[in-house]
């Protein structure tokens, strides 16, 4: 679609009533603020400002660099690469069903996308901004932009704030939900042909033996495949191995200083290892990321909070040695309690892979046949 139909759209919805759409199978209802009510005409603002590449230092990075469309809102890449090159700590995750996360980023230091969608842009090795005032100026330079925000959130140009872009943006976001996949079919829509025969015994695997399901949430009417909590796997440990508190430590000075979470832990290669501790200060959670969800899995390649993980026969190996890639690596002291050696087989790994298949809607088939 054109800028100036996108924009013609967003003017002609803009008194639309709030509504959030049916979600697919499997999915429960859509959270939404009651602080930002979604209409059509905010949802197609956001999606223009999710792609829009002005909003960066060089003009060549967008929400959508990272997150993009045809690669299941990821980029594929072990970490994120902003303007210049400059590349981050940390994989980018799927915004595909973020509308249901209770907190963004790995480390959880945003507590809605709203507040997700400020950071990007303003971050050393991702948008490059100094402020969001560069981005702004923008906006409220252009005429379709001034009709749209106008139209939406009633303000004349000069009362554009970036509060008003993140929440339309955010309510873009809220919009990329994806369920229906063949588990769904089979498990909450009675198709008991949907799944392979593999497909059924890895789902035993998932919920037995596995345990994959104590933190990869299912219910009973839905599921999410995550429990929206962080835990500390074994990932990446051995970048600050027996220097834990030290690295913490300095993390705190740092942090009393002035120093900011979001830029720190996107640029500090030990610092981002810190996980969750970034956040809480609680030295328990060292090393503790967010679990992701699993929907789509197949297709959001590479996997874990750095990137490290090729493909799902690398993750299912790793936990099945407990937190590790061999059976004679080290384990982190700071490893959450539930990780432990699974002793599977390899028919119940090649089951269990053929299970995170099935959690593929058809909407990204194409990604997984071009692997």
């Amino acid at each position: 679609m054109s800028t100036m139909r996108t924009l013609a759209v967003v003017v002609a919805l803009a008194t639309a009533v709030p509504t959030a759409a049916e979600p697919p199978l499997g999915l429960p209802p859509v959270p939404i603020p009651a602080d930002n009510p979604q209409t059509e005409a905010k949802v197609a603002l956001g999606d223009r400002l999710f792609h829009d590449k002005r909003f960066s230092a060089d003009g060549k990075v967008a929400c959508s660099t990272c997150h993009d469309r045809e690669k299941a809102f990821t980029d594929h890449k072990p970490v994120s690469q902003g303007f210049r090159n400059l590349r981050g700590t940390r994989n980018a995750p799927t915004v595909v069903n973020a509308a249901y996360m209770k907190t963004l980023f790995w480390d959880g230091r945003e507590p809605d996308l709203e507040g997700q969608a400020r950071q990007p842009f303003i971050n050393p090795v991702e948008g490059g901004l100094p402020d969001h005032e560069p981005m702004l100026d923008v906006i409220r330079k252009d005429p379709d932009y001034v009709k749209a925000f106008k139209a939406v959130f009633g303000v004349e140009p000069g009362e554009i704030t970036i509060d008003h872009v993140v929440k339309a943006i955010a309510a873009f976001e809220r919009t990329i939900l994806s369920g229906n996949s063949p588990f769904d079919r089979w498990r909450y829509g009675g198709e008991e042909e949907a799944l392979t025969e593999a497909q059924k015994r890895g789902f035993e695997v998932f919920v037995g033996k596995g345990r994959c399901v104590s933190c990869h949430v299912i219910e009973q009417t839905q599921a999410l495949f995550t429990d929206n909590k962080f835990h500390n796997i074994g990932v990446g440990f051995k970048k600050i191995r027996g220097r834990e508190f030290e690295v913490a430590r300095e993390f705190i000075r740092a942090k009393r200083r002035g120093a900011d979470v979001d830029k720190t832990v996107l640029t500090k290669p030990e610092a981002s290892e810190l996980g969750r501790f970034a956040v809480t200060e609680d030295i328990t959670q060292v090393g503790a990321f967010k679990t992701p969800t699993l929907r789509n899995v197949a297709v959001t390649f590479p996997y874990m909070h750095d990137g490290s993980l090729e493909s799902l026969e690398d993750v299912v190996d790793f936990y099945n040695n407990g937190g590790r890639l061999r059976e004679d690596d080290p384990v982190s002291p700071f490893l959450s309690g539930g990780i432990r050696p699974l002793d599977l087989s390899d028919q119940e790994k090649k089951d269990l892979v053929a299970f995170l298949e099935a959690l593929t809607s058809p909407e990204y088939d194409r990604i997984a046949e071009n692997r």
